[in-house]
């Protein structure tokens, strides 16, 4: 989920951000994806003990997306979000006769989506045990979509300190190392981004400004010099996607937040690390006292 690139720069370039695989605007209130396709549901198993309609509400969020995700990606949508939202709770066993039963798909589907929700960490498929959920301690974190469950999940709010910690760690670091960065290209896309955050924030199109937002900060991830950061650009992207959520990225539209881009701009153009840095500890702090790092009582 980091930012496209074209192929010859290396970088996001200009007319790009349409290309973008930004969560599109929130469903209508009370749309819902159906648990199965025509209404049947099958008889629930004893593994699956919450009612269809939890469900369905929770997928509401997504399904602008969801729909276009294909019979796959919706399976993993929903396992994944029950699986995070403690619904379906560690050491849980996942049948995978239930589950096409259930939510009436092929049994290559559902191999192929718990093979996906595997490589997250989500779950653990071993011999004569069958697949079965794995504590949070194994997830991946970091993963995009991951990320997202629980924004909208009931660990929304730890979701949102800790990204808002991490963000603090990392971006303020990366401001400093891009400072100086010689890409006239990228320089020229970061100014571009500050101005249509302005834009978007005069016409109030807050789909417009996060995407202008997350292509801003995955860039400067990207220019940093350090691969590790670099790769963490689409963690970044995936905060700033759940903008606006209840556990949305660190900062909101404003014209104190756009004036800080403008001034990241400036100091990276000017190959000054210090005010980037500084710039950016005071973009992430804007509306965001409360998620600060402070020291916590142990």
């Amino acid at each position: 989920m980091t930012a496209a690139r074209s192929s010859d720069s290396g970088y996001a370039g200009s007319g790009e951000l349409d290309r973008y695989p930004y969560a599109d605007a929130p469903a209508a209130a009370g749309a819902t994806i159906p648990a199965a396709a025509g209404g049947h549901v099958a008889p629930a198993a004893p593994v699956w003990d919450r009612p269809d309609t939890d469900l369905a509400t929770r997928v509401s969020r997504r399904a602008a997306t969801s729909r276009g995700r294909g019979l796959h990606g919706q399976l993993v949508q929903q396992l994944g979000q029950m699986i995070v939202s403690g619904d379906l709770g560690a050491d849980r066993p996942l049948v995978p006769e239930e589950i096409g039963q259930r939510f009436e798909v092929s049994r290559t589907v559902v191999r192929e989506s718990l093979r996906v929700l595997e490589a997250k960490g989500l779950v653990s498929a071993r011999p004569n045990v069958g697949t079965r959920v794995r504590p949070v301690s194994d997830w991946n974190l970091l993963d995009p979509d991951i990320i997202e469950w629980r924004a909208f999940g009931p660990q929304r709010e730890d979701q949102r300190r800790e990204l808002c910690e991490l963000r603090w760690t990392i971006e303020p670091l990366a401001a400093r190392l891009a400072a100086g960065h010689g890409r006239e290209d990228v320089q020229q896309r970061l100014t571009d981004m500050a101005e249509i955050m302005s834009h978007a924030l005069v016409q109030g199109d807050s789909v417009t400004f996060s995407r202008a937002d997350a292509e801003f900060h995955a860039l400067i991830l990207q220019v940093a010099g350090n691969r590790m950061l670099e790769h963490l650009s689409g963690v970044v992207t995936a905060a700033l996607q759940v903008s606006g959520g209840p556990a949305g990225g660190c900062d909101r539209p404003s014209e104190n937040a756009v004036a800080h881009h403008v001034r990241i701009t400036d100091a990276l153009a000017a190959g000054d690390g210090a005010v980037a840095e500084s710039a950016m500890r005071q973009l992430l702090s804007v509306h965001t006292e409360t998620h600060v790092p402070q020291p916590r009582p142990h």
